[in-house]
């Protein structure tokens, strides 16, 4: 498409530009590096820490039983959200993800509101690890450290820093902490099971709430204040398309890794939500920043799970860090968010989409609010769900030809149930905290006040998702 044929787009209300070879040269990652298990273990390692930590907030909000309700439906979303991802990623694979889906089906503003809600959610996500990973250092009393800034800081500078290194060697570093974390939660397991007591998981006291029982202790309305802890056990799942540039095949790899991660995180989920609570009681674990090591008491299993539990964490938020780059550089790129930051160095790495959003999340970091931080990073997230599921339904409607490798099993009636959870996501991420939702609301308004105002007025019309949406477009025309 040469911008001579379309300078002016006044039908979408955005213009459109070419850039030069060399804009583009300077923005290219390293191709072909990554095979279906790479893509498997590092959409685990996006989530393996919200096993560790995080998840058992909900039990304070929902009690056990409200807390399992919301897995259960979370878990189902998730599943037919991950099957929708897996057709949109096999028809469209470019390092976007959710925004080169959303910007082919809804246009560049929706497909600029979904990159920035998925911005939102990876750039915040890491901020609550790092508090998490805060204190699990503090509880192994390594070298007398205490939970503080600077072992946030530490935290981010290594990892942003394996990551300019290039990332064949990034995906293979996750791969083996993934394996490590998944191997803690089986040590967990074992060591759990010898202590578990059914009358653990009712511990706490049964309030005067609406349909408040032993198993329901906060009444109906705990059910859905759980939902956005239930998230975190598969929070982050979704950025696996983010890869495709960097996958060998990505049309068939990247459907085989997302399905494959989400079949292990169903596992880990229920492991942990059963003997968690089972062997350290609800009650307790529900304020606890490591509630698998408390679970286990003062024992050697429990010191070797808390050793263990640090790769989970870190392997997250290592995960997390490249997935924030990914979309970021694909924004940037077709200039979305400003185009330096989508440069890459002589490694092929992003350098400023790895830096920029790292500042930021060491300052949030600072807070120190672990719950407050999760749910920020919950409601970007369950609104890119939102996108991403209207994004499959407009595709399988105005598009049934496109090619599509992968099809989703029950097509759009599994992303309208998907959506439908979503949108209920969204709503108790108010419910939980509205000083947090309201924050991310804010900002998100920002970013699209920039979009609205300047750069959408600056699109860059040879990157790759510009380019995919104008032959769309153009076929759509010609049909």
């Amino acid at each position: 498409m040469s911008s001579d044929s379309h300078p002016h787009h006044p039908r979408r209300g955005v213009e459109e530009h070419n850039e030069s070879d060399d804009y583009l040269q300077k923005r290219q990652l390293k191709t072909g590096t990554a095979g279906w298990l790479l893509l498997a273990s590092l959409g685990v390692g996006y989530v393996i820490s919200g096993d560790y930590s995080g998840w058992n907030f909900g039990l304070g909000q929902g009690g056990f039983g409200g807390l399992a309700i919301a897995a259960v439906i979370i878990a189902g979303m998730y599943l037919a959200l991950v099957l929708g991802m897996a057709e949109m990623s096999s028809a469209l694979p470019a390092a976007g993800g959710g925004y080169t889906f959303a910007r082919r089906a809804l246009g560049p503003w929706g497909g600029f509101a979904t990159g920035t809600a998925i911005l939102i959610e990876y750039a915040i996500a890491p901020a609550a690890i790092a508090t998490f990973i805060g204190a699990y250092v503090e509880s192994l009393n390594l070298f007398g450290i205490q939970d503080g800034w600077w072992v946030y800081l530490a935290a981010y500078a290594i990892f942003i820093g394996i990551h300019l290194a290039g990332v064949g060697e990034a995906l293979k570093v996750m791969f083996v902490i993934t394996g490590i974390a998944l191997l803690g939660l089986v040590i967990f397991a074992i060591s759990a099971i010898g202590q578990f007591d059914a009358a653990n998981l009712t511990d706490i006291a049964v309030t005067d709430a609406a349909g408040a029982s032993e198993w329901l202790p906060f009444g109906y309305l705990g059910i859905w204040a759980a939902i956005p802890f239930a998230i975190w056990f598969f929070l982050a799942i979704e950025g696996v398309p983010l890869a495709a540039e960097e996958a060998a095949n990505p049309a068939r790899n990247v459907p085989r890794g997302i399905i494959a991660g989400i079949a292990v995180l169903l596992v880990t989920c229920l492991t942990v939500l059963v003997l968690t609570p089972g062997a350290g009681g609800a009650a307790a674990m529900s304020e606890s920043g490591n509630p698998l090591v408390e679970a286990l008491g003062d024992g050697t299993m429990a010191k070797v799970v808390n050793y263990i539990g640090l790769a989970g964490l870190i392997a997250s938020f290592f995960s997390i860090i490249y997935a924030y780059s990914r979309q970021l550089f694909a924004l940037s790129r077709a200039g979305y968010l400003p185009t330096a930051l989508s440069v890459t160095n002589s490694r092929k790495a992003p350098t400023l989409a790895l830096v920029v959003p790292g500042v930021i999340g060491f300052a949030l970091s600072l807070t120190g609010q672990g719950a407050l931080l999760l749910n920020m990073a919950v409601f970007g997230a369950a609104l890119s769900y939102v996108l991403m599921m209207v994004s499959h339904i407009v595709l399988r409607v105005r598009a049934p030809e496109m090619e599509r490798p992968y099809r989703t099993p029950g097509g759009v009636v599994t992303t309208g149930f998907a959506l439908v959870i979503a949108v209920l996501a969204v709503i108790a991420t108010f419910l939980v905290d509205s000083v947090a939702a309201l924050g991310c609301l804010i900002v998100f308004a920002l970013f699209m006040a920039y979009f609205g105002l300047y750069s959408r007025h600056h699109l860059v019309a040879n990157s790759p998702d510009e380019e995919f949406a104008a032959l769309a477009a153009a076929e759509e025309e010609l049909n």
